[in-house]
């Protein structure tokens, strides 16, 4: 589970229509409800005129997957094996958590994004 809010710390100046930023927190949610950190330094940040009008919900999930995500490899190494090591190192943070869990199985897990409350109103009062 991907959840998106606006980055509080990034401060009031990219609170506006013409500026964003926004947090990205992947946890892995277990059976009986509690969640467990995987990443929480991820977020994304956009300027421009009217840009929360410009920002779809789509948009936002889509963009939430990507930036939590595998990196793109550095030259030499291939994509499947960065994203080896990205989920292997995403089950190795759950494991230091106490849940038993590699990185193909975080890998077959569906991936939902939920968008905040305060991100949605600002995405419909931009489409105003």
């Amino acid at each position: 589970m991907t959840s998106v809010d606006l980055n509080k710390t990034a401060g009031p100046r990219f609170d506006t229509g013409d500026q964003m930023a926004v947090s990205a927190l992947l946890e892995l949610e277990l059976d009986d409800g509690r969640r467990v950190v995987l990443l929480d330094d991820r977020g994304w940040s956009s300027r421009g005129r009217g840009v929360w009008a410009h920002t779809s919900l789509e948009d936002l999930t889509d963009t939430a997957r990507m930036v939590v995500g595998p990196d793109e490899p550095p030259d030499g190494v291939s994509y499947q094996e960065e994203a080896a090591l990205h989920w292997g190192e995403l089950a190795s943070r759950a494991r230091s958590s106490g849940v038993d869990v590699d990185g193909n199985d975080l890998i077959a897990l569906p991936h939902d994004v939920d968008i905040s409350t305060e991100v949605r109103a600002r995405v419909a009062r931009g489409r105003r």
